[in-house]
């Protein structure tokens, strides 16, 4: 998935930013308070068939222990059977207002006269959430996000948080209330950065209160990381992970000819970056390293049920 540098690059809140004061969220979770916490999160779910099957073998065979499905994509009735089948798997939604490769399109799930500024002259998603601020309104995106998550749940999917594919449901204060009122309504964890909350208005800030999960550090690989290597991007990562509550950004898929198909014109986010990012998260070296450094792997699950649930 192409993306901007900048949403790849997430971090959360910043501490001054935490209302409540009292125990954080390791302690919460019965862990140490100098706890080193990590979800390892593999987006984009649904788009491809190459993108589940890597997806799924990485988190039944490995440290990924997190995922979010688009579910306006092609692939994504397949990903719902697996989450009906697999009742435990950590299944969050990668809420989507875009459509960014070249020739793989899709579009909303609402129909699409009733979210006409969603659309193209083509009917799908906009490939730029530049676009996509110029024509759609807050009143679009709050229905057609609430529809996606609708529409999760009707397939099964028990849902365990929330977070957006490029950025876009967080990329305008008001855009960003409707996302963050979704979550508070379906009390759902969602996954936000400093940039969103930098604007966020003030409805939006009276949402934040003591079930409401803050994530110190979210952190993804940039196009420079791939051109330098990614196994040593992410080694540097895990070596150096602070303590708290971290969320891990990746994207997993076979480099094969669906993936190439799909990414074509892509090289960042494409086939070989998605093989690139599978490879070293299945390897025995990650699996040591997080063992090494001490590193306690949470989900968003847990995450939903001890905190954003607790009474």
């Amino acid at each position: 998935m192409k993306k901007y540098i900048f949403i790849l690059c997430f971090i959360s809140f910043l501490g001054n930013a935490i209302f409540v004061q009292g125990q954080n969220i390791a302690e919460r979770l019965g862990y140490p308070k100098d706890a080193k916490l990590l979800i390892i999160h593999a987006d984009d779910l649904g788009v491809a068939n190459s993108e589940n099957k890597a997806s799924i073998a990485a988190m039944e065979n490995s440290a990924v222990n997190s995922a979010s499905i688009m579910v306006p994509t092609p692939w994504f009735s397949d990903i719902a059977a697996y989450a009906r089948k697999n009742k435990n798997a950590d299944l969050g939604l990668h809420l989507t207002l875009n459509s960014e490769w070249d020739y793989y399109k899709w579009g909303p799930v609402t129909s699409r006269n009733l979210v006409p500024g969603l659309v193209n002259t083509n009917g799908f998603f906009y490939s730029s959430v530049d676009s996509l601020h110029l024509q759609a309104t807050v009143e679009e995106v709050a229905l057609e996000l609430h529809n996606q998550i609708e529409k999760a749940y009707s397939f099964g999917i028990d849902v365990t948080h929330l977070d957006a594919h490029m950025g876009a449901a967080t990329s305008r204060p008001e855009y960003l209330e409707a996302y963050v009122r979704l979550g508070k309504e379906y009390k759902l964890p969602v996954l936000l950065n400093k940039q969103a909350y930098a604007q966020a208005n003030e409805n939006t800030k009276k949402m934040f209160d003591h079930n409401t999960v803050i994530i110190d550090r979210i952190t993804g690989a940039s196009p420079k990381d791939f051109d330098t290597g990614m196994a040593a991007f992410y080694t540097d990562i895990l070596s150096n992970l602070k303590p708290g509550l971290n969320c891990l950004i990746i994207h997993l898929a076979y480099d094969d000819d669906e993936m190439k198909a799909l990414a074509i014109n892509h090289t960042y986010w494409g086939a070989a970056w998605r093989q690139a990012d599978y490879d070293f998260f299945t390897s025995k070296a990650c699996t040591d390293l997080i063992k090494k450094e001490n590193i306690i792997l949470v989900t968003w699950r847990t995450l939903r049920d001890k905190i954003v649930r607790a009474e």
